[in-house]
């Protein structure tokens, strides 16, 4: 007795696992209901030892960098997103195929309805589990939970039907004549190769439809319109040093801000019910509504770099830009925090949490409850509706899309820091060559370079430039934004023709020089000097 042949099997189960995957994405665009994707990424990533996750983190960025891959957090970020489909069509293949050789051992074989039927049992048996962890890590889906369950469990019956469905149809000839004539039915269907042509094509035409729509949505749905003035006025409008062609935006716009966070996709946080709860060994526990922050605390602006950890010395997980709150010592106030209460566990929409010490608060008027950028409140993707900025601090130990605040008596250890980082994550001072303007000589004998240094709060107060291994030179620092951003540089080098690399090197305002000793970013923070080559011809 002939079976159906493995190729057809695996066949089958790609295009079904391609169709399953493309339509749970498409409709995770339109309707933003949960993509079970990125709910069993979430869970993987989230349950993964802090050791192979930081691996992974690591082994991301440097294959990004090293094949030049665009802007890392983009990129990284995508990554995540095609390992999410990429988990869940290995899940949804490898359970169709198990299903097929288990239908393909059986002794009787399946009538059409029983191999509906099985087919159903099978989109029940995989569906339950994936929706339930879809549902459970879902924070980003705007529709009532309801609807996502019965959509998810649609979506998956309506594939394992497909399954039995195309097992049934797959069954060699004359074992269907055998059934329909002790059925005593006639006989009408299709080949083998022509049902799978048709499946093939119809996964072919689904994938293209839904990937125009994701680009389409993609391309034209946005948080908020950029502020028009927010790069416009900066304090610094007057220093006399431009910067050298090529050098990095000294202003980040909100839009082009690095994006750094733990979610395949941000959590939605709605504007209308939030308020913030905060809890813990406080005399007057309250729950606060965003509007409540904003009109009863004095707003402040500060113009703020920020980097994150993983970032490598020379890399582009570092921005500038205007951020707008209230100090958190006003929470302090509100709240009254009892003597024992030491830290306030942040906890945020996303499953983040960290902590920060009550005494800094009180010290620092400039940690800062964020929740506007660039002049426009946050987006979703930066951390609507609230971000907490500590001072010289990486971006790790600040959490976004906060939704509750616990005072404390003890330290905890945060979410990152459970996973192997640094406690503290204190900045390190790091200095960049962005560009050898080789194009741009000025008067035929001085080549401009520039970068930028930065030392979290800390400042800069000398930048030195070295040219193959000749002596360090003194660069020109243009005055920085603020106290807490980074400092463009510019040096003119007198150039001689050839092929030059440029290093550069950077001290703090009291003269502590940058740590030179090459080191990853794990645990602590990237630290070394960087260099760029260049070719000059005279």
């Amino acid at each position: 007795m002939k079976k159906i042949s493995l190729l057809s099997i695996l066949m089958v189960n790609i295009f079904l696992a391609i169709v399953l995957n493309v339509i749970l994405f498409t409709a995770q665009r339109l309707f933003t209901t949960p993509f079970p994707a990125f709910g069993l990424f979430d869970l993987v990533s989230r349950s993964l030892d802090g050791r192979i996750l930081t691996f992974g983190i690591d082994s991301m960025i440097g294959v990004i960098r090293f094949l030049h891959l665009g802007r890392t957090d983009t990129a990284a970020k995508l990554a995540e997103q095609l390992m999410a489909a990429g988990l869940l069509f290995v899940l949804v293949f490898l359970s169709g195929l198990v299903y097929w050789l288990l239908m393909r051992r059986l002794a009787a074989r399946p009538s059409r309805r029983r191999s509906l039927i099985s087919g159903l049992i099978l989109g029940l048996v995989i569906g339950l589990p994936i929706s339930a962890v879809a549902i459970s890590f879902d924070r980003a889906s705007t529709v009532q939970p309801i609807f996502s369950v019965v959509w998810l469990f649609i979506a998956f019956i309506v594939w394992g039907a497909a399954q039995g469905y195309s097992y049934h149809t797959l069954l060699p000839k004359e074992q269907l004549a055998d059934q329909l004539s002790a059925a005593n039915l006639s006989m009408q269907g299709i080949d083998r190769r022509t049902f799978l042509i048709r499946l093939g094509g119809a996964t072919a035409l689904i994938t293209v439809i839904g990937a125009g729509l994701s680009h389409y949505l993609v391309d034209n749905t946005s948080s908020v319109a950029p502020s028009s003035d927010g790069a416009s006025n900066l304090p610094n409008a007057n220093d006399p040093l431009i910067p050298a062609p090529g050098t990095r935006p000294e202003y980040t716009r909100a839009k082009d801000h690095y994006r750094i966070d733990i979610n395949a996709v941000p959590p939605n946080v709605e504007a209308a019910t939030y308020k913030l709860d905060i809890n813990g060994l406080v005399e007057n526990p309250v729950q606060i509504t965003l509007a409540e922050i904003q009109q009863n605390y004095a707003s402040v602006d500060q113009y703020i770099t920020m980097s994150c950890i993983s970032n490598d010395i020379g890399g582009d997980l570092i921005s500038t830009t205007r951020w707008t709150g209230t100090s958190m010592q006003h929470i302090l106030d509100l709240v009254k925090p009892k003597p024992e209460a030491t830290y306030i566990k942040i906890l945020a929409a996303d499953g983040f949490d960290e902590v920060v010490a009550v005494d800094a608060i009180r010290q620092d008027e400039r940690i800062m409850l964020a929740y506007a950028w660039d002049g426009e409140p946050l987006t979703t993707a930066h951390g609507f509706p609230l971000r907490i900025h500590i001072p010289d601090h990486y971006g790790m130990k600040q959490p976004k899309w906060i939704t509750s605040m616990e005072f404390i008596d003890s330290w905890e250890p945060g979410y990152w820091v459970r996973r192997s980082w640094d406690r503290e994550a204190r900045v390190k001072a790091v200095s960049v060559v962005d560009k050898v303007a080789v194009k741009n000589v000025i008067d035929g004998k001085l080549v401009p370079i520039g970068g930028i240094a930065w030392a979290g709060a800390r400042g800069i107060s000398r930048v030195e430039v070295k040219v193959d291994e000749g002596t360090w030179q003194q660069a020109q620092l243009r005055a920085p934004l603020s106290d807490k951003t980074w400092v463009i540089w510019r040096y003119d080098w007198p150039f001689t023709s050839g092929d030059h690399s440029f290093t550069v090197r950077c001290f703090e305002s009291d003269g502590t020089p940058q740590i030179e000793a090459l080191a990853t970013s794990h645990p602590s923070g990237a630290t070394g000097l960087q260099s760029l080559k260049a070719t000059i011809n005279g």
